[in-house]
């Protein structure tokens, strides 16, 4: 079995889970073999939230508890380096790289500090958008994490997907979910896609040019209502229309 089967077999199993525990629960059970052991998932708070309106923010977590409660208590969503660095980038990236991208200040420094004291020193996120155009966040921690380029990109789709599945169970969307007609080219190059193909790599394989790749992709990821390529194909598979 490929690693792609593979991947299609466990994103069968969360369409399976009933609850968010659940989701992640299976979710953690495929990144805690790179390292990444601890997942949050929500939207964000208005600048001005309560703090005890925070938590109401949140759709999927399995961070230690003494953490959430200190990063709720110290208002840190507004000074986390990570959160900043999703507000700008829509694409996955590691949490090193948010870091590297932005000048750290006393307040971002002290939330890296704190969260190394709950073994959370590296990790991977991105944002994710509703279909009511909220942006979700998606940040998943662990002490010391291992990466491929390749495991990167199949943990990235992974958890989005299971992340889908989880708004799903939260709006019980599944229930009212609308009809998206993809050309066959759009499905053709998101199957491309979701094994890691680039746009001129897809254009030599279904024999057009790589503009015209391109744009097939972006109509789908519009239909799809995606911000992103992973987030495309895994909404592509939730549907069926990858298999």
């Amino acid at each position: 079995m490929s690693q792609f089967d593979r991947t299609l077999e466990f994103m069968d199993q969360l369409q399976h889970a009933n609850t968010a525990a659940a989701v992640c629960e299976k979710l953690l059970g495929v990144t805690s073999s790179f390292g990444l052991t601890a997942l949050m998932a929500g939207t964000v708070p208005q600048p001005g939230t309560p703090r005890g309106q925070q938590k109401d923010h949140v759709l999927l977590c399995d961070w230690p508890g003494e953490w959430l409660e200190r990063y709720v208590a110290r208002n840190y969503v507004d000074h986390d380096p990570v959160v900043s660095h999703m507000k700008q980038l829509q694409a996955p990236f590691q949490w090193r790289e948010a870091s590297q991208g932005i000048r750290i200040d006393k307040s971002s420094g002290e939330v890296m500090g704190d969260a190394s004291e709950f073994k959370l020193r590296d990790g991977m996120a991105f944002p994710l958008v509703t279909l009511d155009g909220q942006i979700v966040m998606v940040s998943l921690g662990g002490e010391a994490v291992e990466l491929s380029e390749a495991e990167f990109g199949q943990v990235s789709l992974v958890s989005t997907y299971a992340i889908g599945r989880a708004m799903q169970l939260h709006t019980m969307a599944e229930k009212t979910i609308d009809h998206i007609e993809l050309t066959p080219r759009e499905r053709e190059c998101l199957q491309w896609a979701a094994v890691g193909k680039s746009e001129w790599e897809i254009s030599q394989i279904l024999g057009i040019s790589e503009h015209t790749s391109e744009k097939h992709l972006l109509n789908a990821k519009g239909k799809l209502g995606a911000v992103n390529r992973v987030q495309a194909v895994a909404e592509a598979i939730r549907r069926g229309y990858i298999s």
